[in-house]
């Protein structure tokens, strides 16, 4: 098992891959904190919620709003890299000699998911941090409270890293399922950028629908972080932190098991 969690590790340490889609994270979020930390700074500063009413901002909703946006808008970067660790495999046709070398499938699919975990925790933290760091500059730029001064507010910078780990993960099970990388990555951009951010609004205007919206994959990622943009505004309620993971760990096992009985069960030529 160690020799196989070593060989998946290096798979997708020695690509450019990895690290190319980790500097364009890394410079989008801290975009994206800066932006709406200037934008949270003004005094009496507030957003439109789903319903259209203004939802005024107070320092530390500003704060964990800001330093919450990897999980709200950057976690389709970690599931993009653990999406193309898999699906790279059968573009390149690595597979065959990949299961040659350990014939034992359901080895092979642990093994992809777990080595998938320290690339994880590395987009998580330096995602994190960089958007932590520049809002917080930008903060302190407009006079405005960090929050960094809080227990709190670390605790939800802490598990937001947490969030992206984890989504990682979810990539490499989608991967299974998924196999077609040029399909996968527009699913992927389809429905993180698009599909579930108006199916979040659209179940958010309808009482008895919007519990549904906590179960979605982005919401329960939010969920971990324990805050959201989109929470921020009144675009429906999230679950706890645990339930969030576990909901996601959720799809990740299921989209893995989905692949491993699909995918991988033909024969690989």
């Amino acid at each position: 098992m160690k020799d196989s969690l070593v060989s998946e590790y290096r798979k997708i340490v020695t690509t450019r891959t990895w690290w190319v889609l980790l500097i364009v994270m890394v410079g989008y979020m801290a975009f994206m904190g800066a932006a709406m930390a200037f934008a949270f700074s003004f005094d009496g500063a507030e957003v439109t919620g789903a319903s259209g009413e203004a939802v005024p901002m107070d320092t530390t909703t500003a704060a964990t709003t800001v330093y919450t946006l990897p999980s709200t808008f950057g976690y389709a970067l970690p599931l993009l890299v653990g999406l193309l660790s898999v699906t790279s495999e059968f573009r390149h046709r690595t597979l065959t000699p990949t299961l040659l070398a350990q014939p034992d499938r359901n080895r092979f699919v642990v093994s992809k998911l777990v080595a998938s975990i320290p690339m994880g925790v590395l987009y998580g933290v330096l995602g994190t941090l960089a958007t932590v760091g520049a809002g917080a500059l930008a903060f302190v730029v407009n006079d405005t409270a960090t929050g960094l001064d809080d227990g709190a507010v670390w605790g939800v910078i802490a598990r937001t890293a947490l969030a992206l780990t984890v989504w990682c993960v979810v990539g490499v099970g989608l991967g299974f399922a998924m196999p077609n990388q040029v399909v996968a990555i527009v699913v992927v951009l389809a429905f993180t950028q698009f599909v579930e951010p108006i199916a979040r609004l659209v179940l958010g205007l309808n009482d008895a629908l919007a519990p549904a919206g906590k179960f979605l994959p982005g919401a329960a990622g939010e969920a971990i972080s324990g805050g959201s943009f989109y929470s921020a505004t009144g675009a429906g309620d999230l679950l706890g932190p645990a339930a969030g993971a576990a909901v996601l760990v959720g799809y990740a096992v299921v989209l893995a098991l989905l692949g491993r009985f699909t995918t991988l069960k033909r024969d690989i030529t």
